[in-house]
């Protein structure tokens, strides 16, 4: 009943920039936290940027300065912003969010995760 949908992915070169976005769709009734986790090959999967509904955001230190996550609350979506991307960036990129829906009269919050979009840095 709820889809997280990512999108804009792709290969870069190192230096370069791309914008990812989630976008939420489905039975919603509030969007709590976002965030937006990586995993790269043989590496467990970490947590890149999150941001609450508020706009409080927080970041992993190896893209503090280089990523930006943002929220258009009114549109159900997140996005992240990379520039200055390093080939040690390279993953799989997935969004995650903290959704409250309501169903029957009660209402239910679970986390949701997206299918998830490559992003490659690579000359």
């Amino acid at each position: 009943q709820v889809r997280l949908v990512e999108s804009g992915g792709g290969l870069v070169q190192p230096g370069g920039s791309l914008r990812l976005s989630c976008a939420a769709s489905g039975s919603i009734f509030r969007i709590n936290a976002m965030g937006w986790y990586r995993q790269a090959p043989g590496k467990q999967r970490e947590l890149v940027a999150a941001i609450t509904s508020g706009g409080g955001t927080n970041y992993a230190d190896s893209v503090k300065g280089r990523f930006t996550i943002s929220r258009d609350n009114a549109n159900n979506t997140a996005y992240l912003q990379m520039s200055s991307l390093k080939p040690e960036d390279t993953a799989a990129y997935y969004c995650n969010a903290d959704i409250t829906r309501r169903s029957g009269g009660y209402r239910y919050t679970d986390a949701y995760w997206g299918q998830g979009t490559q992003v490659t840095v690579s000359s």
